[in-house]
């Protein structure tokens, strides 16, 4: 399962790119059972006293020179969440499940913080942690560099702690809870029981009209050809949650189309586009990446990220001001939003209506999409493992940023829901298709700066050259279109029209 590009990779492919004599950089590859979020490097970090930092954190404060970042009342003006927490919807009454492999030893303290640092007026939150097959969190301490274990556990912390802090800073008074589960081992599908035993405890411990936030993904060609008979085994699950009145989400990937084969420790990719699963499993919402650019937009005039200098100030170009959303391919990453259609599902009827646009009989991927940037990526408090990642804040990104704010609409749905005295969404995807266009932002095609890196309009991932540019890889995404497409799908919800339109829903 993959819901994290890893840190580690991440932080190595900059650090591959920077050096004088670097030699061309692999596309980063991580286990197949990991998190889909993903991190700023620290070498973004810059002093206070340096050029203009594109983004400073609260205390303990550290400065971004060219990467910018988002405090939850940024997300909420810009997103339309402030109106409905203006008006006392926050969540109460409602229930928040993060569903992550191995939790976090400081999930509690590092939300704490969290709130006193965006949410010091409210009371504190309203949080539990539980292991319903044992704590899986070795102690705190990082060792090894294995697919599994203390290294695993350490990678999916970050993970856990993006998904609890940004499902709280939409719901802020729901009760959040941290799942958190050991899985069997991480290179192949044999961790899902696991995952799923849990989920279906949950279903059956927390109340109707539980909303499931899933930052976990697996390619579907994974599955092999039993692909159809593997899934149905867990979609049982996902149908007895839709029964009872609850919602599943899952993030939608962050490698485009590239999907990762689980042979020989994923160093491979397939050939042909590929989506990831659960996400793309008609019982569950996919919700695939935008970038938000709220009071800056990107202008690129270079393809080269990085220079033996560092960040390269020609690809990180800027110009002040701005409010507009494109779709999530950051090709300095690279990273972009997953889509496309199914090999597993057929259409579903509620997607009929795109059924033209997917152009096969297919499930289409994602339904609904949110900020997935890195660079104007959520900012996290984190201290988990502290030989293994630095204390602190940090910006985080990926798909698995998207799906637990979605997640947190969600629940305030349902709180408006509850209070006309009308049962809990459910599987919300038939509503979803139902919705007015004028309750999403539409994310159309867009090209900024002079470079091609500017030109945002499809999920193609993109490659590092020899040279250090980065271009197109070989791999073809999906285009971005006016109205609903398999990259952003109808785009991101305006909040308050969409938490009141799908209240309104029968």
């Amino acid at each position: 399962m993959r819901s994290r590009v890893p840190m580690p990779a991440i932080v190595s492919l900059v650090l591959a790119l920077v050096a004088p004599a670097a030699a061309p950089v692999a596309l980063a590859a991580g286990p197949v059972m990991v998190p889909q979020a993903v991190e700023a490097p620290d070498s973004a970090l810059g002093p206070a006293s340096g050029p203009a930092p594109a983004c400073t954190t609260p205390a303990p404060a550290v400065h971004y020179t060219w990467l910018h970042c988002y405090t939850p009342s940024e997300i909420a003006a810009a997103y339309d969440v402030q109106a409905l927490h203006d008006a006392n919807v926050m969540g109460q009454g409602q229930t928040i499940v993060l569903v992550d492999a191995y939790g976090s030893p400081t999930a509690a303290h590092d939300l704490q913080m969290f709130h006193d640092a965006f949410f010091s007026n409210l009371p504190d939150p309203n949080f539990d942690q539980v292991f319903p097959q044992g704590n899986p969190q070795y102690m705190n301490t990082f060792k090894g560099n294995g697919l599994s274990g203390p290294s695993a556990a350490a990678n999916w912390s970050g993970e856990a702690t993006l998904d609890i802090e940004w499902a709280y800073s939409i719901a802020p008074l729901a009760h959040i809870v941290l799942l958190a589960v050991p899985p069997a081992e991480t290179l192949g599908v044999q961790g899902f029981p696991n995952l799923f035993n849990a989920i279906q405890w949950a279903i059956d411990h927390y109340p109707h009209g539980t909303v499931f936030s899933q930052s976990f993904a697996v390619t579907e060609p994974t599955f092999g050809g039993a692909g159809a008979t593997q899934t149905a085994k867990f979609d049982a699950v996902y149908k007895a949650g839709n029964a009872a009145g609850d919602t599943f989400l899952g993030a939608a990937g962050d490698n485009g189309t590239t999907g990762f084969e689980k042979n020989q420790k994923e160093s491979r990719t397939y050939s042909y586009p590929t989506v990831e699963w659960p996400a793309s499993s008609p019982y569950v919402t996919a919700v695939g990446g935008t970038q938000l650019q709220y009071g800056w937009t990107w202008d690129p005039t270079s393809d080269v990220p990085f220079t033996s200098s560092g960040f390269n100030p020609a690809y990180f170009n800027y110009t002040s001001g701005g409010n507009s959303q494109v779709v999530w391919n950051e090709s300095w990453l690279p990273a972009a939003t997953g889509g496309g259609p199914s090999t597993i599902y057929p259409t579903p009827s509620w997607q009929s209506s795109v059924s033209s646009v997917i152009g096969t009989n297919a499930r289409g991927v994602p339904d609904v999409a949110w900020n997935a940037a890195v660079n104007g990526g959520v900012l996290v408090y984190i201290t988990a493992y502290p030989n293994y990642q630095r204390a602190g804040w940090h910006i985080y990104g990926g798909t698995s940023a998207a799906t637990p704010q979605i997640a947190g609409l969600i629940a305030l749905a349902n709180q408006e829901r509850a209070a006309a005295n009308k049962a809990p969404l459910g599987n919300v995807n038939p509503d979803l298709y139902a919705l007015s266009s004028s309750d999403y932002w539409d994310v159309v095609p867009t090209i900024e700066g002079t470079a091609a890196s500017g030109k945002l309009v499809n999920n193609t991932l993109w490659q590092y050259n020899a040279d250090g540019s980065v271009s197109p890889g070989p791999v073809p995404g999906y285009p971005v279109e006016t109205g609903w497409d398999m990259t952003t799908g109808f785009g991101s919800p305006k909040a308050a029209a969409f938490v009141s339109g799908l209240a309104a829903m029968p």
